[in-house]
């Protein structure tokens, strides 16, 4: 059989090898009479995760946090930029208001897509192709979830691709131990409703074993905030939200063995339909309304389709071995519809011409009212040669004739792959180890087959005329990759030390095929391999304070195509932390500090998101980041037995990340062309400040969250001037603002099952520039207001 037909048929193979697996394991540990190892009304093993807990993560020997259901419902959170900034060492850069394309940093990594950090969902990895296109379209949604999980230090060392800047783990609702339901019903602003629906029950099958299941769904829709400008055939204007529906279904099966020995089935779909465009908006515009969208951007619109399934196989032979075996795949599909360029069509020259006008959507909106454009003579269209003056952002608002073309980014994905993880723990030399090994083979592909719609307007800003594209005419690529990973750790207990060293290495083989079926095309194969490693040192100093430290190299690697063209060097860092922790459980009294430092060695970056240029992707330098992270806790009413609790936080992270050298990217529009040494990395801010105070009393509860974030620079060149590396004027160069956002929620439990809540997000009402990308200035989410009610049964 060859690898074309294995690659056609990954769900038949994935689940019989883990079927297989399973089987093998079942029929090793099982006898004709053996007892069930299982205590009546429990669940045989929690769900997978990096970190565990709140408890677990105040002892980790490494920076690493934990945030629980509770959380995350106290806000009514679905927005993962909300949830993450109360964790010290995360940024983010807002999009779209609602979370729907988050872009995070950890300790100063580059925000592009989260491209640079390991996203798993119950430690499988989520995103649409992690090695081939690391750029994410797709997150996992965290107002379904049950919690989420971030680590920083060198015990991330487990979990790649990507170890420079991090894993952050969703954690989707658990097995029930019982027969047990929720029900969450909200209303908020611009017509906003949230269900989420999850029942789950067991059930004993005596001699048959012990059975589970869980059935979920979550759905979430909205107008937007935002308001596209009339046309004369466009009255639609307040339509810029979006649906999101999202059905999952578990299924576990405790074998009848004599030793716990467990299958899970998880099967989950996304359907995403968002009126979201790249279009923001000119400074002056954004400052009369940053809630407008101009007309032009109203075929804008992204859909998504997602199914993720995984079959899981648990077995502990032994209270000291344990052997866990996961296999997996999804699909995942989108076509992003949006505006890509614009043509004045008022300037005559040859179709296809070098002179042909397709005028760039960042370079329109920072020159108004027009944009000087110098060409040379076009014998072809009888144009005399010079400067003439640009009709680009009157096209963009409707009030001059051009044409729009609207790229329709038609992407699928799919990814497979199978992983196991075996965990032995024996005392050796006086010392207590935990040793785990891990292997996983993985494969994912993007498939990019793109085309360019072209609709024609006239003066008035209405459509005359519309021309369809050509299927892959805007784009055609495979990419792929065949990709093997290991990672070797010791988790040693020795006295009141914990010292965990650690060791990974990816082998990945990768090929792509770039125009070939819309004509010659070409072709390359390449390999790529990296290294990783490190070792962490705990100190439990007394049983409330402890203190840690670390090492550790990390890795994160390109896509296949600009890998195999440019030959791309693997992104490589070397980050230290040391901190101590102080936890007092009595009074509820939590402190922290670390500090960090990473250098990160030829940094990969890409061209502009979204951007019209060529989007070369390169290993553009050196960036050091030094930081310190601080959080602390307290809660004055618990710790004096007060009958109203007083529980406060404060998170602080002070970030100085800094180009060393000229790191910078041939390519003028991204966001690192223009950089030079010393250069601050681009949307990472210098400091920022998040404290929470709130009050519980008997069945009520109300919390106050404020979050400062300074100015940052949109771009490596550090300039406050809408002016690219080139001279040429660009909307995505400059500055975003300093922003105090205020949250605030109240919830009233009149039941023992039933909480009604309610609350308001930006209580302030703070307009804001949030950032530049992909096509000028974009707000942050409004003042939202929403109420609820949730059950319990």
């Amino acid at each position: 059989m060859n690898r074309r037909t294995l690659l056609q048929r990954p769900s038949g193979l994935l689940m019989g090898a883990c079927l297989g697996v399973s089987s093998l394991a079942a029929s090793a540990q099982s006898g004709t009479n053996a007892a069930p190892a299982y205590s009546e009304g429990t669940v045989l093993l929690p769900q997978v995760s990096i970190v565990g807990s709140k408890e677990a993560a105040s002892k980790l020997p490494a920076s690493g946090y934990y945030l629980g259901s509770d959380e995350l419902k106290k806000y009514n959170i679905s927005d993962i930029n909300r949830a993450v900034r109360q964790i010290p060492g995360v940024y983010v850069r807002e999009e779209d208001g609602f979370g729907l394309f988050p872009n995070i940093s950890l300790r100063g990594v580059t925000t592009e897509r989260m491209k640079a950090v390991t996203v798993m969902e119950d430690g499988i990895l989520s995103a649409p192709a992690p090695y081939s296109a690391p750029s994410a379209y797709y997150s996992p949604n965290v107002a379904r979830m049950d919690g989420f999980e971030v680590l920083k230090g060198s015990s991330q060392i487990k979990y790649g691709p990507y170890t420079t800047g991090g894993a952050i783990n969703y954690l989707s609702t658990p097995f029930t131990q019982d027969s047990e339901g929720y029900l969450k019903l909200s209303y908020g602003s611009y017509h906003e409703l949230i269900g989420h629906f999850w029942y789950g029950d067991v059930k004993d099958l005596g001699d048959k074993g012990k059975v589970g299941f869980l059935v979920e769904g979550h759905y979430q829709s909205n107008d937007g905030f935002k308001t596209i400008d009339r046309a004369p055939d466009f009255t639609d204007t307040d339509n810029t939200g979006f649906t999101r529906v999202e059905p999952m279904v578990k299924l576990f099966w405790d074998l009848p063995t004599s030793v716990p020995n467990r299958l899970e089935f998880k099967y989950g779909f996304t359907d995403l339909d968002a009126d979201e465009t790249y279009l923001g908006l000119n400074d002056g515009d954004f400052r009369a309304d940053p809630n407008r969208r101009y007309s032009s951007s109203r075929f804008d619109n992204i859909q998504t389709r997602n199914h993720r399934a995984s079959i899981r196989h648990i077995v502990h032979p032994s209270e000291s071995f344990s052997l866990e075996t996961t296999g997996y795949l999804q699909y995942f599909d989108r076509n992003w519809e949006k505006l890509h360029r614009i043509r004045d069509t008022s300037i005559a020259v040859s179709p296809g011409s070098p002179n042909e006008n397709r005028f760039g959507l960042s370079r329109a909106l920072a020159n108004v009212p027009g944009d000087t454009l110098t060409i040379t003579p076009d014998a072809g269209a009888g144009v005399a040669g010079g400067a003439v003056v640009h009709a680009g952002y009157g096209i963009l608002t409707g009030t001059a004739a051009g044409n729009l073309h609207v790229r329709n980014n038609n992407r699928s994905y799919e990814l497979y792959g199978i992983q196991s993880v075996a965990t032995k723990e024996l005392t050796l030399g006086g010392m207590d180890h935990e040793f785990q090994g891990g292997v996983r083979y993985h494969y994912d592909q993007v498939d990019r087959f793109q085309w360019e719609d072209v609709y024609t307007q006239n003066a008035a800003g209405a459509i005359t005329a519309f021309a369809p594209g050509a299927a892959g005419g805007a784009g055609d690529r495979i990419q792929e990759t065949h990709a093997v990973a290991l990672h070797l750790q010791d988790e040693i207990k020795w006295n009141k030390f914990t010292i965990v060293p650690g060791i990974r290495l990816e082998l990945l083989d990768q090929q792509f095929e770039n125009g070939t079926r819309v004509g010659a095309g070409t072709t390359g194969d390449g390999n790529q391999e990296a290294v990783a490693g490190g070792i962490s040192v705990g100190y439990e100093l007394s049983e409330k304070v402890n203190l840690f430290g670390g090492v550790h190299r990390g890795f994160s690697f390109a896509g296949p195509r600009s890998s195999i063209n440019n030959n791309l060097s693997e992104e490589t860092s070397l980050s230290f932390e040391t901190g101590t922790r102080y936890n007092d459980a009595e009074t509820g009294v939590y402190a922290e500090a670390i500090g960090f430092y990473t250098a990160f060695d030829d940094l990969i970056v890409g061209g502009n998101l979204g951007g019209g240029g060529a989007a070369t992707t390169e290993n553009v330098g050196d960036i050091n980041s030094i930081g310190l992270e601080l959080a602390a806790g307290y809660d004055q009413g618990r710790a004096n037995s007060w009958a109203v609790k007083t529980p406060t936080r404060l998170s602080i992270t002070l970030t100085d990340a800094q180009l060393d050298g000229n790191a910078t990217n041939a390519d003028p529009e991204s966001i690192f062309a223009g950089g030079r040494d010393g250069s601050k990395v681009p949307y990472v801010p210098e400091y920022q400040l998040n404290a929470e105070v709130g009050l519980e009393y008997g069945k009520v509860s109300t919390f106050l969250s404020a979050t400062y974030v300074p100015q940052t620079y949109t771009t490596a060149a550090n300039t406050r001037h809408q002016v690219n590396s080139t001279g040429t004027p660009d909307s995505r160069v400059g500055k975003t603002d300093n922003y105090f956002v205020v949250d605030w929620t109240v919830r009233y439990a009149f039941r023992d099952n039933t909480t009604l809540f309610g609350g308001v997000k930006n209580m302030l009402n703070r307009e804001y520039i949030a950032s530049r990308h992909p096509h000028g200035p974009r707000p942050g989410l409004p003042r939202f207001f929403n109420v609820g009610l949730e059950m319990n049964f």
